[in-house]
Formats: structure tokens, C-alpha cells, sequence
């Protein structure tokens, strides 16, 4: 069964027009899930919406929206008043602007589709709009409606199609500074930074997904299906915690597969003998 289009409509370049289709470039339907359950009867658990002050079940006709004006105080809002803020889904992504893919900030990318012209009509189009942005390595800037939301969309070449990916609004980004301000800013000698450039470069490869293998979701699968067969589960112990003292400049030649410096100590010392000693002081 091929998969459903999450929208259509028409993808829009000054005058020129082509009908699109969207389709999620993400999907977590291989993902393990598991559902509550009653372990007394083994029944599937069904979650029900309470009264947080009486601690009865809201029937659906009574279920509504409100914001929190302040701590337990709330104005309703109804869904006819939500129609009044709409955004009229044109059902058209229309392209604002073109910029450098080096320009978006990784942070701002959000959720990825599959942009394909929808229907042979307007494929020549959709061609030259995608042929375009190929020769001038461009990324278009575009908005479009989505769950009642406007979204800018950014969309640029992938290989027969396009690859669209929502971005995020600034305010929902938050200011790294909060974060990086406390980093400290040792003085880290010269060698220890070419060091670890060898690693990295020991390390050098290209992307590839592929190498990507989720070991929990394996180990979920392999877990579920030992249980299934009636099979026991062995828990495994805890393990001691290591030490994070290192000396940072061993562990750096460690990595780079070097011995550990050598340390001065009584095994390692030359010892001169007695007889030559002896010598010397007769001298």
C-alpha cells in the first residue's frame, strides 16, 4: 500500500504553479511501543480524563480548553473562538526567498517531508523549479499551513524530488548563552590540541546512516520475544562507577594508540655497579 499524503496543494514560484503532495520523511512505526496494562488481568489499560479537584471522570461534552492565567485560574476558550484565528489554509506554498543552506541555523530545522509533484500535469514545473535551485544551490523559503499553524518550510533539491523541512520560530529556540556562560576557559597547551586533531583525523569518514544501529531497540526486541517464549529475563548487575580523574594528556596518547608516559620509579632506574662505584672512589 503506497503511503498517504499528510497534504496537498500547489507549490508556487512567481507565476509558475505546480501541484504537490507532502509525506512524512520520519516515521516511528518500527519503533518497540508498549501499553499499560492490567498485570492482574492482563487487559489493556484505557486512560480517562479526571477532575483534578473532585477526582471524578469528565464526560466528553464537558471537556474544553483554557489558559492559565495564573496558578489554577483559567480562561476558557471556545473552539468556534479559536475559527476566529484560523489562518486560511490556502493550500499553496508559496516560495518568499532563496538563501545559501549554509545559512539556516541547524537548531531552527524541524520536521522533515517528501515534496513530489501530484499528478503528470504538473511535473514539468515542479522539474524546472527543482532544476533551478539544483544549478544555483539554493534553499527556497517558503510558508505554508499546517494543523491550522503557519509554518515556514524550507525546501531544497533531493534527488528526483524535493525535501521539505519545517523550521522552527525564534522563540522556540532557547538562548544557548544560559547553558555555555558557566563553561570555563582553561589554557590547554598546543600539543594536547594537535593530539587530539590525530584522533580526529585517525577517525576521519564520510556520513553514512547506515553504521547507525540502535542497540536498545534491539535489545527491546530481543527481550520482548525471550519473554514471549516464556524464557527468564536475567537482570543484570550495577556497574561500579569509573573514576573521571585521567591525565588528560595519557589519555590522549592512549588514543592515538601511544605508550603511556613513562613515570620515574625504582624499577626503572639504571643502576651502576658496585664494582665501577668502587672504582671511582678509589680514583
Amino acid at each position: 500500500m503506497s503511503p498517504r499524503a499528510y497534504w496537498k496543494g500547489s507549490l508556487k514560484l512567481s507565476l509558475v504553479t505546480c501541484p504537490i503532495a507532502l509525506y512524512p520523511g520520519s516515521t516511528q512505526a518500527e519503533r518497540t511501543h508498549f501499553h499499560q496494562i492490567n498485570t492482574k488481568t492482563g487487559h489493556r489499560l484505557r486512560q480517562q480524563m479526571v477532575d483534578e479537584q473532585t477526582g471524578r471522570v469528565v464526560d466528553k461534552d464537558h471537556k474544553g480548553r483554557g489558559y492559565e492565567l495564573s496558578k489554577g485560574k483559567y480562561v476558557e476558550i471556545e473552539e468556534e473562538e479559536l475559527d476566529a484565528v484560523k489562518l486560511e489554509s490556502t493550500h499553496t506554498i508559496e516560495i518568499d526567498d532563496f538563501v545559501p543552506a549554509e545559512d539556516i541555523d541547524e537548531r531552527y530545522l524541524d520536521k522533515p517531508y517528501y515534496v513530489v509533484p501530484n499528478g503528470k500535469a504538473g511535473a514539468d514545473a515542479f522539474v524546472v523549479i527543482r532544476d533551478a535551485m539544483k544549478r544555483k544551490e539554493k534553499v527556497a523559503l517558503a510558508r505554508v499551513v499546517l494543523s491550522n499553524r503557519e509554518h515556514v518550510i524550507a525546501l531544497k533539491p533531493l534527488g528526483k524530488g524535493l525535501l521539505g523541512t519545517t523550521l522552527r520560530y525564534p522563540y522556540e529556540l532557547r538562548d544557548e548563552d544560559d547553558y555555555f556562560d558557566d563553561i570555563p576557559s582553561p589554557r590547554v597547551s598546543k600539543d594536547m590540541v594537535d593530539l587530539a586533531s590525530h584522533i580526529l583525523d585517525k577517525k576521519a569518514s564520510k556520513f553514512d546512516p547506515d553504521k547507525f544501529k540502535d542497540k536498545y531497540e534491539a535489545a527491546l526486541k530481543a527481550l520482548v520475544k525471550r519473554k514471549a517464549a516464556g524464557k527468564t529475563i536475567e537482570i543484570p548487575e550495577e556497574m561500579a562507577e569509573e573514576s573521571n580523574v585521567i591525565d588528560l594528556m595519557d589519555a590522549l596518547k592512549q588514543s592515538l594508540g601511544r605508550k603511556k608516559a613513562a613515570t620515574p620509579s625504582a624499577k626503572g632506574k639504571k643502576r651502576v655497579p658496585a664494582r665501577r662505584n668502587r672504582k671511582r672512589k678509589a680514583a
